[in-house]
């Protein structure tokens, strides 16, 4: 089976949010990956392009009951009409999670992940996990500064 990474992040990104979720998409589709997404806009649409333009396969998972208002980039859709709940079948559908950026949308999607304890999570920007002591939390989220950090992050321990 295919390796599955999410990449999560804002519909409403910065411009360097939308060109690092590009180069993440790209990267990950350069090494075989299929991209799950929001299907979206913002982060979620630049990671499709990404992926598209590198020849790979991005996979939208929507919130509505049908195809309105996903992203043209996406190679396969599934509308769920399930709403924000969507995300939990996001991350459940990864074998690991990039996030680029944050929102409400996103922190829970960072939430579910790390909820779920066996994939891993890594943080290109966006929310901060720490305790009440301003500690990183526990298991929580691997913060890196580049694409190419993100995706070499991710993709640790899923290839031989």
């Amino acid at each position: 089976m295919a390796i599955q990474i999410a990449v999560c992040g804002p519909a409403e990104a910065s411009e360097a949010e939308h060109e690092q979720a590009r180069e993440v998409g790209g990267l990950l589709a350069r090494r075989g990956v299929v991209v799950i997404c929001g299907g979206y806009g913002g982060v979620m649409a630049a990671a499709a392009a990404g992926a598209r333009d590198a020849g790979g396969t991005a996979v939208g998972v929507l919130s509505r009951a049908d195809r309105e208002g996903a992203n043209p980039d996406l190679t396969i859709t599934i509308a769920t009409g399930m709403g924000q709940a969507r995300n939990a079948v996001i991350v459940d559908s990864a074998d690991a999670v990039i996030v680029v950026g944050g929102s409400w949308g996103t922190l829970s999607e960072v939430a579910l992940a790390l909820r779920r304890g066996t994939i891993p999570v890594v943080c290109l920007g966006g929310w901060r996990v720490e305790t009440a002591d301003g500690h990183p939390a526990p298991d929580g989220p691997l913060y890196v500064s580049t694409a190419h950090e993100a995706v070499d992050a991710a993709m640790a321990g899923l290839t031989d």
